[in-house]
């Protein structure tokens, strides 16, 4: 990942308008970046804007140009908003886009915020679900943009799962989380596991979640093998899988109305 990718708002940014419609992506760990959603949406026309969870502005207004919404993943619970206060300004932001009836694509934690915002509950599992392993897509999952996971093996890595938010159609499952995808609407789309993840770059996860694999038991050969395995059809299943659902958005409009100015929000500094 280069230095251009993770850094926040720049001064170009700012000073010149866009003429491609903006995808906002939060990003909470370094090494989960956008992965292969950033190629995706960059062959799509969008302009890829990386935002940093606790270091830039996640306020309304700070993205009100926004016509996409990508949350990757990260080690935190959604509850933990007193350890981490910025998650505060996440939910409102993530609420607001809801209301506002604008694309959202959720993955991981991601999901998990998105899936709280509409009235689902997020409890831990008894036991981490690290490493790849095959999705069962549901009746509505086999007919929706998730097809191409059919009998493939994705990457799993999480702590926490989900319940169905209300309204919203179960797309995947696995034995351990009966909610592994969700969609409401065509335009928001959650994801428990990784589609995004390079596997080529699976050594940054290896080292970055090392305490945690050793917690869990879990030993870091068998992933690097797994993901040697099973990763490169996954990258071209999983870049199928988000192409078909940025194609199935809306029209985007030819101008966005401007979010509602909101004052500045206390970080618990």
């Amino acid at each position: 990942m280069t230095m251009q990718l993770l850094a926040g708002a720049s001064a170009a940014e700012e000073a010149q308008p866009a003429t491609s419609p903006i995808a906002y992506v939060i990003q909470h760990v370094a090494f989960e970046g956008p992965g292969t959603l950033h190629g995706v949406l960059t062959e799509l026309g969008y302009e890829v804007r990386v935002r940093l969870a606790g270091l830039d502005p996640l306020h309304l207004s700070a993205l009100a140009d926004g016509a996409l919404l990508a949350v990757l993943g990260g080690p935190i619970g959604v509850a933990e908003t007193a350890t981490y206060p910025f998650l505060h300004e996440e939910k409102r932001l993530i609420r607001k886009w809801l209301e506002l009836d604008r694309p959202l694509l959720g993955i991981c934690l991601g999901a998990q915020l998105i899936a709280e915002a509409m009235g689902a509950t997020v409890e831990t599992l008894r036991s981490p679900e690290i490493g790849y392993a095959p999705l069962t897509l549901t009746q509505a999952g086999a007919r929706s943009v998730l097809a191409p996971l059919a009998h493939l093996s994705v990457l799993h890595w999480h702590g926490d799962h989900a319940s169905l938010p209300p309204g919203a159609r179960r797309l995947a499952q696995t034995p351990a989380t009966p909610v592994q995808a969700f969609a409401s609407g065509e335009h928001v789309l959650g994801l428990q596991f990784h589609i995004e993840a390079d596997h080529a770059a699976i050594e940054e996860w290896l080292i970055g979640h090392a305490v945690e694999l050793r917690s869990a038991g879990v030993d870091p050969g068998v992933i690097r093998v797994q993901a040697s395995e099973y990763g490169p059809a996954l990258s071209s299943a999983g870049r199928a899988v988000l192409r078909a659902w940025l194609r199935r958005l809306p029209s985007l409009p030819s101008g966005l109305a401007p979010l509602p100015a909101v004052g500045a929000v206390n970080r618990g500094r």
